[in-house]
């Protein structure tokens, strides 16, 4: 079946459909990784969005039950240049058509993702549609133009209800702003016992289930959008170490006076260089986030800046003056990508070892 991908700055590309046979609106963005759809496909990071990828084939290992980063895919659409129809590898369960279709997703397939991609940077992230062939563009276009994106993508992928991932080391809640199961892999990976809380918890309820440390984590759209998690943390700084990813930092950075703002086209991929100021050493990251931390917003008599974008000298640590309290904008749970700064969760559970102490010390 012929597929069209429709911008709103009027473009129009035609490929061939797969996966579900809706059609869809959505913020149409690229990612870079040459592996790991998977993992990006199920990122709740990307809710709202059409994504495509821009490795020229995707599918070509499958689907398999380990790999996910969330249950149920948050994405509007799927753009890819080829679509692999028979997938090899011992691990595979399923085509990436028939997942999909499962999980009710369009996908188009055909396109050229370079043109796309090279628009899509020249231009700034684009509302788009993945339609039918038999549509009118010109409603479509129209409709794009008018079209208000959703403000509340952090509600649809956050937990509902708290719940526990047990284990018998240091007790930390995980404030849910969309998070991917590799970061409760990690934390469990060290004997963390782990309560998963929803957003909109409040810092009185936290603080009452006695956590050793919080970690903030990833999500998506505008952080501005989540005004209660801000005060959250406000309330949160000082009680207990903190450690906030992506969406996360994002919020810490809010909470501590700085402000954030748009990026042009995002940081989206596994192959973004990071600088730490500290050591001189310079980290690949996996990153996804369309926002960043106004550099000239940050009081420094609160919060410092620790790491920075090789590629474009963005913000992307952060750390507290005074409170045990530090960020990443990019993913050190590294699904997908590369491993480099897996050490930070060490360096999480150092802090809350450290605050521990001092707490015992002082009485």
């Amino acid at each position: 079946m012929i597929r069209q991908l429709i911008l709103e700055d009027g473009t129009i590309m035609t490929g061939k459909a797969f996966g579900s046979e809706i059609e869809t609106i959505g913020e149409v963005v690229f990612t870079t990784g040459m592996t790991g759809y998977q993992e990006t496909i199920t990122d709740p990071s990307f809710c709202g969005q059409i994504v495509t990828l821009t490795y020229p084939l995707i599918g070509n290992y499958g689907i398999n039950r380990d790999d996910f980063e969330s249950i149920q895919p948050a994405i509007k659409g799927l753009i890819v240049k080829e679509a692999a129809d028979f997938p090899s590898n011992w691990r595979n369960e399923m085509t990436l058509d028939e997942f999909l279709k499962l999980k009710n997703i369009p996908g188009i397939s055909g396109l050229d993702t370079r043109k796309l991609t090279r628009i899509i940077r020249r231009f700034g992230t684009l509302k788009g549609a993945i339609c039918n062939g038999s549509v009118n563009p010109e409603e479509i276009i129209k409709r794009l133009k008018s079209e208000t994106m959703p403000t509340n993508q952090v509600e649809q992928v956050s937990t509902q209800k708290p719940y526990p991932s047990p284990g018998r080391g240091h007790h930390v809640v995980l404030v849910d702003f969309g998070s991917k199961h590799g970061i409760l892999r990690e934390l469990n990976k060290r004997g963390c016992d782990v309560t998963v809380v929803p957003y909109n918890t409040k810092a009185s309820d936290i603080l009452a289930l006695k956590p050793d440390g919080i970690m903030l984590s990833n999500g998506p759209g505008d952080p501005k959008d989540v005004p209660d998690a801000i005060q959250m943390i406000r309330e949160i700084l000082g009680e207990i170490p903190l450690f906030g990813i992506c969406l996360g930092h994002q919020l810490f950075a809010l909470a501590s006076g700085a402000d954030t703002y748009k990026l042009k086209f995002g940081h989206r991929g596994s192959n973004h260089p990071v600088k730490d100021l500290r050591t001189g050493k310079v980290f690949f990251t996996s990153q996804n986030h369309g926002y960043a931390v106004e550099e000239e917003s940050i009081d420094t008599n609160m919060i410092r800046v620790t790491q920075r974008n090789v590629n474009d000298g963005t913000i992307e640590g952060l750390a507290h003056i005074i409170h045990p309290a530090f960020t990443v904008q990019y993913h050190p749970e590294a699904s997908p990508g590369p491993e480099d700064t897996n050490f930070l969760f060490d360096q999480f559970l150092t802090s809350i070892e450290q605050w521990k102490g001092l707490v015992k010390q002082n009485g």
